[in-house]
């Protein structure tokens, strides 16, 4: 996914030559984990800026190959959907009914067929085993069809037979394990420095406690759910609303479950005692790499609240704390709080 604005649709096409934003880094830092590209023995990819840095996670010596690149449109190459609208209204309402409409400048669907199929047909040819060839959507719609069933990073499957391209899948989308090192993996595309990672494993080190402490009491806890949750939580560090943001990536990357632990990290949906409660509570235990009693990280973090509406929400966040706190020791019959602080030092 390229680094456009948020909020706008643009029309990124083979002109255009934007990076990858932080959704599309942690997306390419999970294509080294996903099982179906294990044994790649060469990577291609376009000349692109956005499809160079997807093929750096894969392989380190991928190859840059012409003619992988997206399809070029002319004119509205580089603009954003809200300026092409009002330049071209007639051509832009009209192609929603025929796509085979062009602005000035633009690469017919049957040039863009004909090139990739020559730089796939390339690609094979420079290498000995399976491939890996990371181009663009129109570009590879134009050999598999079905460009509504491409997402972002997802993977299509051809393979060559008799000098022709054929299609064995189209669409399929990269669901890895989220075990721990691809989670850090995930953090460090996403921007997270060494104390960020810190946090986020020190997070993950009070959550597990105490799902197991909870757990031995019947609690009936997800242990994967909250570690990964716990890991993931602050993915979208630096954006605004970024526990909203981070489950939003989340979701779109097809983690659902961990999408909501994350969303919910900041201020859960309510004081029940599930994994989301105890991943929000397990952050607030937390400074940076320190446990800490609520009322000191609460006290840190009022400083930052300059209106009336923040330190509301300060005030509401504390209340669910003290009573997820006091609901688990309720639990376990003991002040397993302060006995895990101290268990850490």
């Amino acid at each position: 996914m390229p680094d456009i604005p948020l909020g706008e649709r643009w029309c990124v096409g083979g002109r255009c030559d934007l990076p990858l934003g932080r959704l599309g880094r942690i997306q390419a830092a999970r294509l080294p984990f996903v099982p179906e590209l294990k044994n790649i023995k060469t990577v291609f990819c376009s000349s692109l800026i956005r499809a160079i840095e997807t093929a750096r996670p894969l392989c380190a010596e991928f190859i840059p190959m012409p003619g992988l690149e997206e399809q070029d449109m002319g004119v509205w190459d580089g603009l954003s959907f809200t300026e092409i609208m009002a330049r071209w209204p007639e051509l832009y309402f009209a192609r929603e009914q025929d796509a085979s409409l062009l602005p000035e400048g633009a690469e017919t669907a049957e040039a863009l067929k004909a090139r990739m199929e020559e730089a796939v047909m390339r690609c094979q040819r420079q290498s000995d085993g399976d491939i890996a060839i990371v181009s663009h959507k129109s570009a590879i719609a134009s050999l598999v069809g079905h460009r509504s069933a491409l997402g972002y990073t997802s993977l299509s499957v051809l393979r060559e037979q008799d000098g022709r391209l054929q299609v064995d899948s189209v669409g399929i989308a990269p669901h890895p394990e989220p075990e721990d090192d691809l989670c850090r993996a995930m953090l460090r595309a996403s921007g997270a420095d060494e104390a960020l990672l810190a946090h986020c494993q020190a997070v993950a080190d009070c959550a597990d406690e105490l799902c197991r402490v909870l757990n031995e009491q019947g609690a009936g806890l997800d242990p994967l759910l909250v570690h990964r949750g716990a890991l993931l939580h602050d993915l979208a560090k630096g954006e605004r609303d970024h526990a909203v943001v981070g489950g939003a990536w989340l979701r779109e990357l097809g983690y659902p479950e961990l999408a909501e632990i994350v969303r919910q990290h900041t201020e859960p949906d309510s004081d029940t005692l599930n994994e989301a409660g105890l991943v929000f509570l397990a952050d607030k235990l937390v400074r940076g790499d320190r446990l800490v009693r609520l009322e000191e990280r609460f006290s840190s973090s009022l400083g930052k609240c300059t209106t009336p509406e923040a330190r509301s929400a300060h005030a509401r966040r504390l209340s669910l704390a003290r009573k997820l706190k006091i609901e688990i020791n309720r639990l376990c019959g003991a002040a397993v709080i302060e006995l895990n602080r101290r268990q850490h030092g």
